[in-house]
């Protein structure tokens, strides 16, 4: 296997002491591979708007990839969402990933203005946003009449200039086929996708995609989790345990199908982290598959 990513989860928090565009550009110096940031804008804690924020992180640095993981589709239009990633890729110079959710939290998007939706919506509306975004990005006009979402007519210029990759955060059955059928990527998280479940999740997004007649092996499959390496953390959902425990959980994940990690470290120096998965985790994992 070629082409193993890596990257680092960022908090949006706002609260003093805490600098996510300085850790995004320790991870930069560090050579991870992206950085990515969750989308939740409501709420007492202080934080950051996710978009602004990596926008700001863009123009803090100069090589490093930047993710959406993921964004709250239903709190933004799929037309405006086009736009927005489009210049964003273009003034970070193609560095851009764009996560996308069906909306995980209906408090959230009711306390937004946005009516919560059944499930079979929240899905509906996932693969009509990704179909409408791919469409701008390629079409010179957009009409579409969808169940949740609609567009007349709808231009966006200039269009991206490369690929801007698409990957879903998606657990049920009807998302993980709409991942394998549209998406260039799957971004799950370990606390919700636990690698027994994550397995069977992974074989139904390569089915939807071989079923579409596209390639499985072209879907980047991105396993999100807090990880400790160096410490036993009591929290089962934490990847935790000596730094060769953990390099070779992270290889099983590999096994499994797994073709990037995006890491959000927890203890108490995650500095000390950042460079104990930068010098010493990530390396021996790249070692190891290199040797499959």
């Amino acid at each position: 296997m070629t082409g193993l990513k890596f990257g680092l989860s960022l908090s949006t928090s706002a609260a003093p002491g805490t600098d996510p565009v300085r850790m995004a550009m320790r991870a930069e110096e560090l050579e991870f591979d992206f950085v990515s940031a969750p989308d939740h804008p409501s709420g007492s804690d202080p934080s950051f708007e996710t978009w602004t924020l990596l926008t700001w992180i863009a123009a803090s640095t100069s090589r490093i990839g930047i993710a959406t993981k993921v964004l709250c589709g239903p709190l933004r239009l799929p037309a405006l969402t086009a736009k927005m990633a489009e210049t964003l890729q273009r003034l970070s110079g193609g560095r851009f990933i764009l996560g996308l959710g069906a909306g995980f939290s209906d408090h959230e998007m009711r306390s937004f203005g946005v009516a919560p939706r059944t499930a079979r919506e929240k899905v509906d509306g996932l693969e009509e946003a990704v179909r409408i975004i791919s469409q701008l990005w390629s079409q010179p006009t957009v009409d579409f009449d969808g169940h949740v979402y609609s567009t007349h007519a709808a231009e966006i210029e200039p269009k991206p200039d490369q690929k801007i990759p698409i990957w879903l955060g998606a657990f049920g059955d009807r998302a993980l086929a709409v991942t394998g059928r549209l998406a260039d990527g799957w971004i799950p998280s370990f606390g919700y996708a636990p690698p027994d479940k994550a397995l069977i999740m992974l074989e139904k997004v390569r089915s939807s995609a071989a079923g579409a007649g596209r390639d499985p092996d072209a879907i980047t499959c991105a396993y999100n989790m807090e990880i400790r390496a160096g410490a036993v953390d009591d929290d089962l959902n934490v990847v935790s345990g000596s730094v060769a425990q953990v390099i070779e959980r992270l290889l099983g994940f590999v096994d499994i199908g797994f073709t990037a990690m995006n890491f959000a470290p927890v203890g108490p120096d995650p500095d000390r982290q950042l460079q104990l998965l930068a010098n010493e985790v990530i390396p021996a994992v790249r070692a190891g598959v290199s040797t499959v």
